[in-house]
């Protein structure tokens, strides 16, 4: 029963430490998840004009932008400047996570993305994530249509 014991709290500690954005630098050419070159990037506002006259609302990008928020809970989503505030790139299936040090930082995210509704709980959980206190999570009342990235790949610049 000890043995079984040691084994569960062996789990749990290794469930909670991972569970916490990589401890590690976000220097010029370092990479998270797929490798990704700078080569053919467009800007944030290039996507936002393609997808604006595209009937399909996804496309397989390589985007460069500057990221204004990291999660703070696993480093599993961040934001980048967008035309119409902060667009939300996720890493695809959660293959990877990024520092908090990523914050600031120009990048490169080679991934998908797509036009679609975020739900008013997967907002509220985003604003959870992000450290936003109780009364601005309860705030959120209305679902957003936004553009969004599945990041298979980031790229410091």
């Amino acid at each position: 029963m000890k043995k079984i014991s040691m084994l569960l709290y062996a789990c749990l500690f290794a469930v909670l430490a991972d569970a916490q954005p990589p401890k590690v630098p976000a220097n010029k050419g370092d990479i998270f998840g797929e490798k990704t070159t700078a080569e053919n990037a467009i800007t944030v506002d290039q996507l936002f004009s393609i997808m604006a006259g595209k009937k399909e609302k996804e496309m397989t990008v390589k985007l460069k932008g500057m990221v204004t928020q990291v999660c703070e809970k696993e480093g599993c989503w961040i934001k980048i400047q967008s035309p119409d505030g902060n667009m939300m790139v996720k890493m695809k299936d959660h293959k990877f996570t990024v520092p908090l040090v990523l914050n600031g930082k120009n990048i490169v995210i080679a991934g998908l993305a797509e036009e679609k509704l975020t739900t008013v709980e997967q907002l509220r959980h985003y604003a959870e994530d992000a450290g936003k206190s109780k009364e601005e999570i309860a705030r959120i009342k209305e679902p957003k249509r936004e553009i969004t990235v599945q990041a298979k790949g980031i790229l410091v610049l």
